[in-house]
């Protein structure tokens, strides 16, 4: 197979591990910058361009888009090589589903999957109020985009609540209150499901005096087998 790698940092260890085990495997990778690509949209005839010219079809894609500014462009970019038939491990709609934090709880929501309680706010609601429908402090402020913990504070009483509410309203930023559950102690799991089987999972862990358990804040992760509970929940 041809197969290209959409990502914005070629040598990344996690892309050069990606190319490493599909040329294992006897596939073509190519590994493609995303933000340099470009598309022509043509009835019949839609291509992907790059440095001018138009990229050769690929029988799958990779993506390896970041969920931030560039989430958007990237996922229009996976879009057009879904149009030309190419397919996708991660397909455009997902991305920015996966993006987006409001959206991916309102699916969960509508799956009847547990989650803590949750506000969505822009600067205009009152910071009572919507400390009040998520039953008070402690609880979690977390800015609509961003990723790896960034834009995460936890608010320990209604003042520090009340100030960083403040501060993204100045901002005119949506934002997510959430209950803070506070028996997790910092630990969370990350099931990896493919075809809707559960192929592995881990537990994160917060580095000392943090809540938050994401790699890239200092946090670690080991490997663990789920309860049959837990994999139910995670397909």
């Amino acid at each position: 197979m041809r197969i290209c790698i959409l990502s914005r940092n070629p040598v990344l260890y996690s892309t050069q591990r990606l190319k490493q085990a599909a040329e294992d495997r006897g596939h073509k990778v190519n590994i493609v910058d995303y933000l340099r690509c470009y598309v022509d949209i043509t009835a019949r005839s839609p291509k992907v361009m790059y440095a001018g010219k138009a990229l050769s079809r690929f029988d799958a894609i990779i993506p390896r888009v970041a969920s931030s500014g560039e989430s958007a462009y990237g996922a229009a970019i996976v879009r057009q090589f879904e149009m030309i038939g190419s397919y996708s491990l991660n397909a455009s709609q997902a991305i920015v589903r996966s993006g987006d934090k409001l959206r991916s709880l309102q699916l969960l929501s509508r799956k009847n999957v547990d989650l803590p309680k949750t506000g969505f706010a822009h600067a205009t609601l009152g910071k009572d109020d919507v400390i009040k429908l998520v039953g008070g402090t402690p609880l979690v402020i977390k800015l609509l985009q961003g990723s790896q913990g960034a834009g995460v504070v936890l608010a320990p009483t209604t003042k520090a609540a009340e100030a960083v509410i403040s501060a993204f309203q100045q901002l005119h930023a949506n934002f997510l209150v959430q209950e803070f559950i506070s028996e997790a102690e910092g630990h969370d799991v990350r099931a990896f499901v493919v075809g809707g089987k559960v192929v592995a999972a881990m537990e994160r862990s917060a580095p000392p005096g943090d809540f938050r358990s994401n790699l890239h804040r200092g946090g670690t992760a080991v490997k663990v087998r789920l309860t049959k509970q837990e994999r139910e929940v995670a397909k």
